[in-house]
């Protein structure tokens, strides 16, 4: 096995968010990793060698040199994976069968929701050759939608799952960010005021700064 300097080698891509939950978590439990970027302009993830790490040819990916080169990829089942190997003290998780079934269903749900509408819409407004008014009109209401769900089940709460940071609030973190990229979606804290309160108590997490700080230092230097 090859040598690393470190035990986790993260493959992300500089602009998509959800490696960056990823790099949360794994700052979250002090856990020592490198990151390699990979290029999808050029067409990168698509080729080997990184087909052999991900045949899905998306980010991110984990390799777990401590284990064997142990490889996993997808943003949640990479999270399930630190969280049930790693966080043994309960930092960012629950020791208990049913407010660890809770966590893994918010983290579902911003798998199957908020990471694909809010990803569809920016590509419809923003990046589709053809303006689809239908297509943009349909993926902006599933935003708020979406934030409704939230914004109820927070009303009189703190974190998603009993009074406890965990995995399942640092999941939606990333793509709260993008929120903030496009002029026409930065009011959103208007009408969903919960939501606003737990972005903005998650934001200072010294493991979220951190990663958020990396991440725009990226995206400066491929300027």
């Amino acid at each position: 096995m090859a040598a690393h300097n470190k035990q986790f080698t993260l493959y992300s891509v500089t602009a998509g968010p959800n490696p960056w939950k990823v790099n949360i978590i794994l700052e979250e439990l002090n856990l020592p990793y490198e990151t390699v970027y990979i290029n999808m302009f050029s067409g990168e993830h698509k080729k080997a060698p990184y087909l052999a790490i991900n045949p899905n040819g998306r980010m991110p990916a984990l390799v777990d040199h401590s284990n064997n080169d142990f490889t996993v990829w997808e943003s949640g089942a990479i999270i399930l994976y630190l969280v049930k190997k790693y966080d043994t003290a309960h930092t960012i998780s629950f020791p208990d069968l049913e407010s660890d079934a809770l966590a893994t269903q918010w983290l579902m749900f911003q798998m199957s929701g908020q990471g694909p509408y809010f990803g569809q819409y920016v590509h419809f407004a923003h990046n589709h050759a053809e303006k689809i008014p239908s297509a943009i009109a349909r993926y902006r209401a599933e935003i708020d939608r979406i934030l409704g769900v939230l914004e109820g089940v927070l009303q009189g709460k703190e974190y998603l799952v009993g009074d406890k940071y965990s995995y399942a609030d640092l999941a939606f973190v990333p793509w709260h960010w993008v929120l903030e990229y496009f002029e026409e979606l930065r009011g959103w804290r208007e009408g969903f005021p919960a939501v606003a309160a737990w972005q903005g108590r998650i934001a200072e997490r010294a493991a979220v700064v951190t990663a958020r700080e990396t991440r725009e230092g990226v995206l400066e230097r491929k300027k």
